[in-house]
């Protein structure tokens, strides 16, 4: 049985490739959480995003019915590939919706975020958000050129997580974002590095395909030539090396593994190959810490290092080495998601931030 004693809770959802991470949160922090695995022959049968649907709101709510009594007050999804917008909280609405579901934008698991959040919120007369979608933009104009007219500059970046652990940063300087400038580098599968003024993302490589250090799975900045002939090959489809670039591409390509904890190992066992190649990635995240910090014209609070690499000890000294000189360094190992997307909800809750309305491009 409910009772007033029971705290008032958002259901946090973020999916993720093969899996999908839920989280009951208060106001203060997680109270439940959990990482459903997809087996891979599960997903199949279920090809395409929202045929997976059914099938991932179901393994929820098997979940959910092990839980005790919540006052349910929000829903919150995982922001997915939306048209360029500003940062913040969005509502869920019909042209959020329509755009997820059809991949106008891109396909990505994240898209069913708010498809899910939708789901179980709209016969509860629940409010449903998404938070800092991948697709937050505030590039000024000078940031979009790209030195061909038909190609812009994009910005898509892990901006739910950049943003969090800046307002964790801010606060530990006795700053708000709002009066903060930081470089924020989000170490992960992708890897982005982005200028962070006053909470807004000025300047970004793109973290998918574009710009930037490779990754463990992720090409980055690639020669122009090379590349062109590379695509004329006839050793490719168009889809095949859109794959190749985005999925296997980085550590993966050169050591055959994406997991930089293996390539640790191999480091740690004489692998001099595997030394250069992890070093070559640093060496590379360094370059863009500094090109970040030219874009905010060295005027910066710090530099934060970020996400799941960055349970590397290896990788944070030999970053330090190079940009210990720029500004304080903040080391936020991990990512802060799901916090962030419930604290967005009960921050439009609490009034203390408006919830904004997602208009579909034309």
């Amino acid at each position: 049985m409910r009772s007033d004693a029971t705290p008032k809770c958002a259901l946090v959802i973020n999916p993720g490739s093969t899996s999908t991470k839920l989280a009951v949160c208060s106001r203060l922090s997680a109270l439940h959480e959990t990482v459903i695995a997809h087996d891979a022959d599960e997903l199949k049968k279920s090809p395409g995003l929202v045929a997976q649907l059914d099938l991932r709101f179901g393994r929820l709510l098997d979940w959910m019915g092990t839980l005790p009594n919540c006052r349910w007050v929000a829903v919150v999804g995982r922001g997915g590939l939306l048209g360029p917008l500003e940062g913040g909280t969005y509502r869920i609405n019909q042209e959020m919706l329509a755009d997820l579901g059809a991949a106008r934008f891109s396909a990505h698991a994240s898209n069913l975020g708010a498809l899910m959040a939708h789901r179980f919120a709209e016969p509860r007369g629940l409010p449903a958000f998404v938070v800092d979608p991948v697709t937050v933009d505030n590039f000024p104009p000078i940031a979009r050129i790209s030195g061909l007219p038909e190609i812009e500059r994009r910005s898509r970046a892990h901006a739910l997580n950049i943003k969090a652990v800046a307002r964790d940063a801010a606060r530990e300087l006795g700053k708000t974002l709002e009066k903060s400038s930081f470089v924020v580098a989000h170490l992960g599968g992708g890897i982005s590095v982005c200028a962070l003024d006053g909470g807004k993302i000025i300047d970004v490589n793109d973290a998918l395909l574009g710009m930037g250090p490779f990754s463990p799975e992720r090409a980055g900045a690639m020669p122009i030539g090379p590349l062109v002939e590379l695509a004329y090959s006839g050793k490719h489809s168009r889809d095949q090396l859109l794959n190749k670039l985005s999925r296997e591409s980085g550590l993966i390509a050169y050591l055959g593994t994406n997991d930089p904890r293996i390539v640790e190992e191999r480091i740690q066992h004489g692998d001099d190959q595997a030394a250069l190649i992890f070093s070559a990635m640093s060496y590379q995240v360094a370059k863009e810490i500094g090109a970040m910090a030219v874009v905010l014209s060295g005027r910066l609070d710090g530099v934060i290092l970020t996400g799941g690499m960055m349970h590397s000890d290896r990788l944070f000294v030999e970053l330090q080495s190079r940009i210990s000189f720029l500004a304080p360094i903040f080391r936020r190992a991990g990512e802060m998601e799901m916090e962030a997307l419930a604290q967005g909800a009960f921050r439009v809750l609490d009034g203390e931030e408006q919830a904004k309305e997602y208009r579909s491009p034309d």
